[in-house]
């Protein structure tokens, strides 16, 4: 088995959630890096698989770009966390970690509490609060703007106050691309960016598979 040259550098996951009014909310950065994830891409056309076929001429053609769901199991130990550098977990354990994450889809109280007080006073139209902008990092390749569908907290042991001190987190994120934000939303720029570097990477890929076929055709 061959090492990687990459394999000495340790960059960590993260989920940020961008919210002007407490920007520091919810920036979960990840203990450990998870050992698997699983990504699920549904191609948009614009003739649905399943239905009669129509138009021939759109078989091929695209809708937009991709569903695509990113699944993975986040680890949170609150005992490998070196007391100097986080003190706040000997006394809380991992509870500060999880309530970040949950922030990610709680609408924030102050509006919550806002749009009551509007709603006592009469107001009949009343916008429904945003969850933060939430960006799934995983490198500086890809940096994604997602909405959290759901998660799955396992707490696996707790302290004498009973807070959590070890806990298992499953995340199911679905990719917010430029089909489904607006143009003058932050978000759609994130996700070009992230769809241009991927072209950038398919490109490359070319050289690798031409020096590959090469290799091949000599053995003949």
């Amino acid at each position: 088995m061959t090492t990687s040259p990459l394999a000495g550098r340790h960059l960590k996951g993260a989920l940020i959630g961008a919210d002007e009014a407490n920007p520091l909310a919810s920036v979960i950065v990840f203990q450990y890096n998870p050992a698997t994830m699983t990504r699920r891409i549904e191609p948009r056309s614009t003739q649905p698989t399943g239905q009669e076929p129509g138009n021939r001429a759109e078989a091929m053609r695209l809708s937009g770009p991709p569903k695509e769901t990113i699944s993975l199991t986040v680890e949170i130990d609150a005992a490998d966390q070196i007391p100097s550098i986080n003190p706040l977990a000997v006394v809380t354990g991992v509870y500060p970690t999880l309530s970040a994450l949950e922030m990610l889809v709680y609408p924030k109280s102050s509006t919550v509490l806002a749009n009551a007080g509007l709603a006592e006073a009469g107001f009949l139209e009343i916008i429904p609060p945003e969850m933060p902008l939430t960006l799934f990092i995983w490198g500086p390749q890809r940096v994604l703007p997602v909405r959290v569908e759901s998660f799955s907290i396992t707490e696996e042991a707790f302290d004498g106050y009973l807070n959590p001190i070890r806990a298992k987190v499953e995340l199911s994120l679905g990719v917010l691309s430029y089909y489904d934000l607006a143009r003058t939303h932050p978000g759609y720029s994130i996700f070009m960016v992230h769809q241009v570097a991927k072209e950038v990477m398919a490109t490359s890929n070319v050289l690798n598979s031409v020096q590959d076929l090469g290799s091949g055709l000599k053995i003949f």
